[in-house]
């Protein structure tokens, strides 16, 4: 049968833990001058500090994926959004022509901005009162 822990015990085991020189209280206020005692802490130290930085590293990575896994819950829902909308008008879109349609859309745009700048082009020019009016003169024809 094993004893019971007794108030004593724990107050030792804490005192072991805060004091390992075994003075009582006494490394709280004046460190251990032993230099191997203060390798073995700083060790100890930086490899608590590696594991918090790669618990950090985890869960920013885990902050990471979630938000992704949010954006793409939120694209389909545009996505239904949008089929269920063209799906009312007849023709469903097939999810698997995006990358044409996105091509042909792209198409379209720079042609409608293509003619839109060529008829402002040619209303600045007819606009602008110091473009002479020429008319082309034929050269005559030599003789024969």
């Amino acid at each position: 049968m094993t004893k019971p822990v007794t108030p004593r015990d724990m107050f030792d085991l804490w005192q072991k833990m805060v004091n390992p020189s075994a003075y009582p209280l006494q490394a709280l206020m004046f460190p251990v001058l032993d230099a191997d005692e203060l390798e073995k802490k700083i060790h100890e130290m930086q490899a608590v500090e590696h594991w918090l930085k790669a618990n950090l590293s985890m869960l920013q990575l885990t902050i990471k994926s979630l938000e992704y896994q949010r954006s793409l819950l939120q694209g389909g829902e545009k996505m239904r959004a949008a089929m269920e909308g063209e799906g009312a008008k007849g023709e469903a879109p097939n999810p698997a022509m995006w990358a044409w349609n996105m091509m042909a859309q792209a198409g379209k745009d720079m042609a409608q901005a293509g003619q839109e700048a060529m008829e402002a082009g040619q209303e600045a020019l007819r606009a602008s009162p110091a473009a002479p009016q020429r008319k082309r003169k034929r050269k005559a024809a030599p003789p024969k």
